[in-house]
This record gives structure tokens, C-alpha cells and sequence, in this order.
């Protein structure tokens, strides 16, 4: 005696498979598309035309737990210095600037400067812990001449902690612990009065690495999500085939499509395919029933002996 195997027993592990495929999924998505967290002072855009007007602004994380960030110094070089530096106002911030005497004045189309900034320092506000903050200078123009500009970062804590962005990349050496930020200059000029915006990220402030890493992760993630719906759709239809057999004749283990041979109100009648049956006459009694019969009349039954007779004619 053969079983019947019905799939539907196996769409609630499906649905379930395919729940946690999706959470999975999207989990896994949003972990790629958060991106790394910048952990030092990062300034965008990180590379720029040398000699042209650019606005650079500098992420500023907290790397304490127990404590907030109250100071931020940013030092300009003055040995290729920027003629006309700008500071943007940020709210409950206080800001200072310093400036040097330089030894031979400064000739840019907008006239000659005697002195430059070398020193711009925010105060009075607080980044705590677990987030940062963006600071925004206007440089016009930036040096010629130069591959990049380091622009040095002086960190302070409310408890007292100072840390030093001082560190330069050194060729053939591991980065430092403690990078400063730096503008990479090409050797295109852009056109006079170009002004080249640097905007925070949303997300990171680690310039192009952690946005080429945030592109990657975006990728990936898009392609968690198409899986899942891959796998969705394929247990879909698992499921709805599983529904089709399981509702067949067939699979229920009744034959198809029966009728019953004799009438209803005898029992024991036949039951027979109805495609294997043609339909039974009008005028022919069901099998298996008893019809009435009609008797013959007897062959010796004698005639009526009064015949009419014939007239005589007179």
C-alpha cells in the first residue's frame, strides 16, 4: 500500500527560510551601506586644482568615550601661503584666527598681501561622544607649485586629552597613528573665479577611500537584496505547485471523476471511471436492476366462436 507524499508539508519551513533569507538580506545591506566610520580629521575634497579658489571642510570626529571634544586648531602652512582665507561661522562655536607677517608679500590677481592666516582655531562648542562635527574654510587661491597641502589639526578634550593630526605620510612606510589632513594639488588650473565646493558626507567623512569602500558596500548589499528575492520567488513557486498536486484526484488517493453504476438507492452499485462508461438509454433498464416484463399472450388461446354472420340474399 503506497503513500501518498504531499509538499504542502514543507511550505511553512519554506516561508520561514525565506523570511529569515530576506532579514538576512536587508541586515547584511545595511551594514555594507553604513560604511566605515572615519577614526581621524579628514578634509574634503582631498584633491583639488593647484592655484585655484576651493572650499575645504574638515570632519572632526570624537574618539573618546567618556569625554568631548572642546577645541579644534587647524594650522595653515605659511611657507606656500593662502592669500585670502575665509572662516565659515558654525553655531555655538567661537572663532579665532592668527596671522603671520610674511617676509615678500603675496601678488594675486586680486593685488598684493603682506600678511596670511596661519592659524584657525573653533572654541566654545562640544562634539560628544559618537559623533562629529564639520568645520568650513574658503581658500582663494590655493598654492602653485605644490603636489599637496598638509594642513595640521590640534584636537582637545574636556578631560584634558590632546591629540596631534601632525603626521605625514612617509613613502614606503605604514600610515601613521595620527594622519593630518591633507589637499592633494593637480596641475590643472581652473578658470579664474572658479570656486570648487567641498560638502560633509552624509554618512563618513573619510574622503574618497571610504567612499569608494561606501560604493562597494552599496553593491553588495543590492546584490543581498536581489538574492533574496530570488529566493522568495522560487519558494513562491514551490509552494504553488505544491498546492496544485496536492488538490489533484490523484494526490488524494480518490479515483477520478466517478459515477455509480446502479441507482442511488441500491447499494453495491459499481463505481466506474466516467470517461470509460457511455451513458446508458433511455429505454434500457439500468444493469443490475429488475425490470417489469411483459407476459405473452398464450399461443392456444381459442378464438371468439361468435363470428359475425353473412346476410342471405332473398
Amino acid at each position: 500500500m503506497s503513500t501518498a507524499f504531499s509538499p504542502l508539508k514543507l511550505v511553512p519551513g519554506a516561508r520561514t527560510l525565506r523570511r529569515a533569507t530576506v532579514v538576512s538580506a536587508a541586515a547584511t545591506a545595511m551594514l555594507l551601506l553604513a560604511g566605515p566610520a572615519f577614526a581621524h580629521i579628514t578634509v574634503t575634497p582631498d584633491s583639488v586644482p593647484a592655484g585655484s579658489a576651493d572650499v575645504l571642510t574638515f570632519h572632526v570626529p570624537n574618539e573618546e568615550a567618556n569625554a568631548s571634544t572642546v577645541k579644534v586648531d587647524v594650522q595653515i602652512p605659511v611657507d606656500h601661503p593662502v592669500a585670502q582665507l575665509l572662516v565659515q561661522p558654525v553655531p555655538g562655536w567661537t572663532v579665532s584666527v592668527k596671522t603671520v607677517k610674511l617676509a615678500k608679500p603675496l601678488v594675486t590677481g586680486d593685488g598684493s598681501f603682506s600678511q596670511a592666516v596661519s592659524e584657525v582655531i573653533w572654541s566654545g562648542g562640544r562634539i560628544v561622544p559618537g559623533q562629529f562635527q564639520s568645520f568650513t574654510i574658503s581658500a582663494d587661491p590655493m598654492p602653485a607649485g605644490e603636489s599637496q597641502v598638509p594642513f595640521k589639526a590640534i584636537q582637545t578634550y574636556s578631560n584634558g586629552d590632546v591629540v596631534r593630526w601632525i603626521d605625514l605620510q612617509q613613502p614606503g612606510l605604514p600610515a601613521p597613528a595620527h594622519p593630518a589632513p591633507v589637499v592633494k594639488l593637480s596641475t590643472a588650473m581652473a578658470p579664474a573665479g572658479a570656486v570648487h565646493a567641498g560638502t560633509a558626507p552624509a554618512s563618513s567623512g573619510s574622503g574618497g577611500g571610504s567612499s569608494a569602500l561606501g560604493l562597494a558596500g552599496l553593491v553588495v548589499g543590492l546584490l543581498a537584496c536581489l538574492l533574496a528575492l530570488m529566493v522568495a520567488r522560487q519558494n513562491r513557486r514551490l509552494a504553488a505547485g505544491s498546492g496544485v498536486r496536492a488538490g489533484s484526484p490523484a494526490a488524494a488517493g480518490a479515483p477520478a471523476a466517478t459515477v455509480q453504476a446502479g441507482p442511488a438507492s441500491e447499494p453495491g452499485g459499481e463505481w466506474v471511471l466516467a470517461s470509460t462508461r457511455a451513458p446508458a438509454r433511455r429505454d434500457q433498464a439500468p444493469a443490475g436492476s429488475k425490470a417489469p416484463t411483459r407476459r405473452p399472450a398464450p399461443a392456444n388461446k381459442k378464438a371468439s366462436s361468435r363470428q359475425p354472420q353473412r346476410r342471405r340474399r332473398g
